[in-house]
């Protein structure tokens, strides 16, 4: 399942990035590279063990899901802090030159 969740977010950031591609302010490229990274990560863990131990290709269990979902929290939680210390929009800026 964590499969699924994080080729998904990557997915939807892709065309969230498509969609703004001219202005990079927010760096939505690098959100799209972090989980599309994860999700070749994961594509190949799932083609290896399928391959050398057989099963299931995808693992549709509760933890399986929650990994998911902590992997897609921790992929958004460092695009924060790389767009926090980026600062697009100034706002650091401004506060630090305030008297």
């Amino acid at each position: 399942m964590y499969l699924i969740i994080t080729a998904l977010a990557a997915v939807i950031t892709t065309i969230i990035w498509y969609v703004n591609a001219p202005d990079n302010k927010y760096k939505l490229g690098t959100l799209t590279l972090i989980f599309w990274g994860a999700t070749l990560m994961w594509l190949v863990d799932h083609v290896i063990a399928f391959l050398t131990e057989g099963g299931e290709f995808f693992d549709t269990s509760l933890d399986a899901t929650l990994l998911g979902i902590t992997v897609t929290i921790c992929g958004l939680l460092a695009w924060t802090i790389i767009l926090l210390i980026s600062d697009p929009k100034g706002i650091y800026k401004k506060l630090f030159q305030m008297k």
